[in-house]
């Protein structure tokens, strides 16, 4: 029978923060019987991970949850419709999530109070508070919660954000990176009914809901507020990642300043085509520790910074360093002056990332890309977006996670959940 806790775990965000665990943790058990994985949501994403999943051994993936029919085509694997199925199958050590962003939170709080071992495509939240709540989720289940930003475990990446904390450019002060690429128009529809293969009452799920209109589903998700989180949440994301770790700020900013909106797109997309936003961390309070993020978006454009559509600076007291997940990497000295470095370049990497999860799993160590890391550069594209959204900045409290004097702004940090799984018998 369907776990009652977590058959009302979406009336509302209170109810996600209150509800109690799941005893136990599973981390370091059944290493030598396997780890079976269910997976949750079976689209493009999943299609990746699967391919990576398989390269391991003993490693298996038994059941897939997907709620589009013609999804279901994977040959020995249980096809469920409702993830819940997934969660109380006793059999599964672990799940992936690879569904729509306003679906990742929800079925990763509800996999931990499961006892089962997470990994969540990003970002991990929809909102700032969801990614709280499943940092605690975590915590209190003691899984293995690993956030999808590969970067974490590509060599070249660990490599060269060492190089910054060892003072290759002396004090890194301030980081941009960007996200620059020409993306399509999604035109302008009208709602309609939903194709038969499609469970849409479930697909829209926990979100606030919207009527079928078939460019907000498929890959057209990702440009609504009800399901995600835009460019900076869906791509941008991976180099605000990056950025942050070489920045070396571990927590969230003091304070927000944005501007953008769409420049380009006469479309339905309601995220922005362009984005301009500031980052500032004060650190204890101290002038000389203040450091600022900057993030930089254009999907309108094929003219890139070094030639690359995605990619970061970090400006130091003693130099720069150019750095990207497509494999690149130059050093500057002061003046300019370029500075050989050792490091073999390497494109981010699925495949290492999934197994350091794996490895975890069977260790009980954190992984690279634990929640709590997750939470911080997920929470920067939400508190970007509000930002735009809004056409204001503000200043952010990172301990409360709350906005300073801005009721709008603050209420963004949230959400309103509906209970969908609550229908007539």
């Amino acid at each position: 029978m369907i776990n009652q806790r977590r058959r009302k775990f979406m009336q509302s965000s209170l109810a996600v923060a209150t509800v109690s665990a799941t005893s136990g943790s599973q981390a370091g058990t059944n290493a030598s019987e396997g780890i079976r994985i269910g997976l949750i949501g079976n689209g493009g994403r999943a299609t990746t991970l699967k391919v990576e999943l398989g390269k391991y051994p003993n490693v298996a993936i038994t059941a897939i949850a997907e709620v589009n029919k013609t999804r279901k085509q994977d040959q020995g694997v249980n096809h469920v419709d409702d993830l819940r199925e997934i969660l109380d199958d006793p059999d599964i050590d672990a799940v992936v999530i690879a569904t729509p962003d306003h679906w990742h939170a929800p079925a990763a709080i509800m996999a931990c109070q499961a006892g089962k071992h997470v990994y969540v495509e990003k970002p991990c939240s929809h909102t700032v508070r969801e990614g709280r709540l499943l940092v605690e989720a975590a915590a209190r289940s003691k899984v293995i919660v690993q956030h999808g930003t590969q970067v974490r475990s590509t060599d070249m990446m660990i490599e060269a954000v060492e190089l910054l904390r060892e003072g290759v450019i002396g004090d890194v002060k301030v980081a941009k990176c960007w996200n620059v690429q020409r993306r399509a128009n999604i035109g302008k529809q009208q709602p309609s009914d939903p194709p038969p293969q499609l469970d849409y009452e479930n697909w829209v799920g926990p979100a606030g809901w919207l009527p079928y209109q078939q460019n907000r589903v498929n890959s057209g998700w990702h440009w609504f507020y009800n399901f995600g989180t835009g460019d900076m949440g869906n791509d941008g994301v991976h180099d605000i990642d990056y950025t942050r770790w070489g920045l070396g700020v571990k927590t969230h900013p003091n304070r927000i300043a944005a501007v953008g909106g769409k420049y380009f797109f006469d479309d339905d997309q309601q995220f922005p085509d362009t984005q301009h936003v500031l980052f500032e961390y004060r650190g204890d309070g101290k002038p000389e520790n203040h450091k600022t993020l900057i993030y930089e978006q254009r999907l309108w454009s094929t003219n890139y910074p070094h030639h690359t559509d995605s990619g970061a600076e970090f400006y130091g007291t003693e130099g720069q360093m150019y750095l990207s997940r497509r494999g690149k990497i130059e050093v500057l000295g002061p003046r300019n002056i370029k500075r050989d470095i050792q490091i073999k370049t390497e494109a981010q990497n699925t495949g290492k990332h999934i197994g350091n999860w794996l490895d975890c799993i069977r260790s009980g160590k954190q992984p690279n890309a634990d929640i709590e890391t997750g939470h911080f550069t997920s929470s920067l594209c939400h508190l970007g977006n509000i930002a735009v959204r809004l056409g204001r900045g503000f200043e952010f409290d990172p301990e409360m996670e709350t906005v300073f004097n801005d009721r709008e702004a603050n209420e963004l940090l949230d959400k309103t959940y509906r209970d969908h799984w609550a229908r007539p018998q």
